[in-house]
């Protein structure tokens, strides 16, 4: 299937790869010392790796006992596919709500310590960036516990615990230096994405992280929208930021390499360990409560009519914002991008899936999928646009919708290829057997057997969709707005109340996506597509 790889190397490996190459063309006559000259900006590096770094190694550590912690509890796992549904700007908001020195944190201790004005904390915006590698660690850790339990299944973590236990070995031990190993192969990738997006966040930096300085993406991004045309500038330091995440992958790669000779002589010294009981359901409830929190303050500053600190409760509810309904157009746009994208994203997945089929082989498409997800947004994105320029795609809706498949297909494919390749060949077989060539196996069996793995990966891909920002600003040059680009616009407004309509509109789409990729395959199973082929 040559002219398959071709077309998935044509819409998705080719951009990215001429996003790169045009911003590295932008950067070549730039004034370089000039570059590095300018203020604020190893302030903002600085900043860039404790944040990203920071928060990489922060949800990867909890992320270890709290795996063990969620394997017997699939209640608990039930709650991560909301969280992740969440897009990081509505976090970000209701977190900033939380944290902010006259939002409910501060409200609640005025009523202990009986302040009258707001506390002078420095948060959301702290210098250090702790308000940013928290909500970075609400969002990602979530993330790295799913894909934990993804590389399980691939284990008998049953067995191998209960041969262990039966040696004298703590529980945690056992899950820490012989079952999660075997898991961290399969962790890799998701532990790269983390690490390359924490390194070139732009909406939660925005609303989470300082300003003088801001991150290192946030100062490119800035210098992208100048009025005085400073791409170049803005060039050589997104090259720079796709540098520093292939340097630091490679520093993560070694780092393995030393923990893996550690871990082998800690497992010849043969210790058990004394059986610690690890406080997982504190943890679990401390992440699900600052989640639920944000988006409760989110969902409550959306309704709100006045609200003086320090009352813990506002004066009155209202509606007003929601009628008013200058959100409605701006929903329908995110939800029409969305659909358009994820429609364009599931027809190249199973493409993909169902040329690998027939062919008997893997299309090798790795390097092609991953690299919208593991290269910085900001260092190619603006690359991207010119080339769309060049092509005769001028920016709008299109534009954005070309922009944001390159991150929607890479989930969706991954969310699919799983089931597709899991389902038993005798259902096609059968159908063989019956007569039905290979476009029928896949249109009355394959799909339908298929249709809520399908439906997942649908709302997943939908989900990203909603939650880009770049995607959405630099390809549609700031004229396309969504309830993503709104809603970091007014997070820094004056007004909560509009910003938390926006935020709380643009994490109810992704979250009924889901609702309906469970309740779409129910209601099928009840029509004709139970029926034979």
């Amino acid at each position: 299937m040559i002219w398959l790889r071709a077309l998935v190397a044509m819409l998705i490996g080719a951009p990215v790869l001429v996003g790169v190459g045009l911003t590295l063309a932008t950067a070549w006559g730039a004034d370089w010392a000039a570059v590095l000259a300018q203020p604020g900006l190893w302030g903002g590096l600085r900043l860039t790796l404790v944040t990203g770094i920071g928060a990489t190694v922060l949800s990867l550590a909890l992320s270890v006992p709290l795996g063990l912690w969620i394997m017997g509890r699939p209640w608990a796992a039930r709650w991560l596919a909301p969280m992740l549904a969440v897009p990081h700007a509505a976090l970000a908001i209701g977190l900033a709500f939380l944290i902010a020195p006259s939002g409910w944190f501060g409200r609640a201790l005025a009523q202990v310590l009986g302040w009258a004005v707001p506390p002078a904390w420095p948060l959301p915006g702290d210098p250090y960036g702790a308000a940013l590698v928290l909500g970075l660690v609400l969002k990602e850790l979530p993330f790295l516990l799913l894909m934990t339990l993804a590389s399980a299944s691939q284990v008998d973590v049953t067995g191998q615990m209960a041969v262990g236990r039966s040696l004298g070995y703590a529980p945690g031990r056992v899950w820490a230096r012989v079952i999660w190993p075997q898991l961290y192969p399969g962790l890799r990738l998701p532990v790269f994405i983390v690490l390359a997006y924490g390194l070139s966040v732009v909406d939660m930096a925005l609303i989470l992280g300082p300003s003088h300085p801001p991150t290192l993406a946030v100062q490119i991004l800035r210098l992208y929208t100048a009025p005085e045309m400073r791409q170049a500038e803005a060039s050589v330091l997104a090259i720079g930021l796709v540098a520093i995440t292939a340097a630091l992958a490679g520093i993560w790669w070694l780092a393995e390499r030393a923990c893996t000779a550690f871990g082998l002589m800690a497992l010849r010294r043969g210790r058990r360990g004394i059986a610690r009981r690890w406080p997982g359901s504190v943890v679990m409830a401390a992440q699900g409560g600052l989640f639920v929190a944000a988006m409760a303050v989110l969902a409550l500053w959306s309704i709100t009519g006045v609200w003086r600190f320090p009352d813990l409760w506002p004066e009155g509810l209202s509606l007003a914002l929601w009628a008013r309904g200058d959100w409605i157009a701006v929903a329908l746009r995110s939800l029409w991008l969305g659909l358009a994208s994820v429609s364009l994203a599931l027809a190249l997945a199973v493409a993909v899936l169902e040329g690998e089929h027939r062919a008997g082989r893997p299309l090798r498409l790795g390097a092609i999928i991953v690299a919208p997800l593991l290269l910085p947004q900001i260092g190619f994105l603006q690359g991207l646009t010119t080339g769309f320029l060049w092509l005769g795609l001028p920016a709008g809706p299109l534009a954005v919708i070309w922009a944001e498949v390159l991150f929607v297909f890479p989930y969706v494919l991954l969310s699919l290829g799983g089931p597709w390749r899991a389902l038993d060949p005798d259902q096609l077989r059968a159908a063989a057997s019956l007569g039905a060539g290979p476009w029928r196996q896949l249109w009355r069996v394959r799909l339908p057997l298929l249709a809520r793995p399908i439906a997942a990966a649908a709302a997943v891909g939908f989900a990203v969709s909603v939650a880009q920002y770049l995607a959405v600003l630099l390809p549609g040059a700031g004229r396309v707005a969504t309830l993503t680009t709104e809603a970091v616009a007014l997070a820094s407004g004056a007004d909560r109340r509009v910003a938390a309509v926006y935020g709380l509109a643009q994490a109810v789409l992704p979250l009924l996506a889901f609702a309906l990729a469970l309740a779409l395959p129910a209601y099928g199973r009840g029509g004709s597509g139970g029926r034979a082929p």
